[in-house]
């Protein structure tokens, strides 16, 4: 049912939609880091979501991840680079910031979008971690050079 769903949503998006701006977070509680399961589709990924108008895709990668998980960025966010992700129907793109501090500010409860939230040491990630994060990581902490697609 996941792939079913991921494929209508991509499906609404080309077709009501013109280019979309969303986000996502490499964020870390401790050592750390923080990554999301959705409903929707499988593996684990980095929160992050659709920037709202006339909203700073850097205000949308803190609210997001508040609203996914429920924790907050507790120092400033450093801005890592924009993607092409032709997977969203060849229009979106993805700004990515580094969180490298956050703190609980309310307990995580599943819900429609996110049933299950885990922090992990980025060098033992769980299984089912999409490639794009493990990509992503690679760029942050090995030194890799970014890609231009998510």
């Amino acid at each position: 049912m996941q792939p079913l769903v991921g494929h209508a949503r991509s499906l609404a998006v080309r077709l009501w939609r013109g280019t979309t701006l969303g986000v996502r977070a490499i964020a870390f509680d401790d050592a750390r880091l923080l990554l999301v399961r959705h409903t929707y589709v499988s593996g684990w990924h980095l929160p992050g979501g659709g920037v709202h108008a006339g909203e700073t895709a850097e205000a949308a990668a803190c609210r997001e991840l508040l609203e996914e998980t429920g924790y907050e960025a507790t120092g400033p966010a450093r801005f890592l680079g924009l993607y092409f992700n032709p997977a969203m129907a060849g229009r979106d793109h993805v700004a990515l910031y580094h969180l490298p501090a956050c703190a609980v500010r309310r307990a995580f409860r599943a819900n429609r979008e996110i049933a299950e939230i885990g922090l992990f040491p980025p060098d033992d990630l769980p299984e089912g971690t999409t490639a794009a994060t493990r990509r992503r990581l690679a760029e942050l902490f090995e030194g890799r050079p970014p890609a231009d697609q998510w």
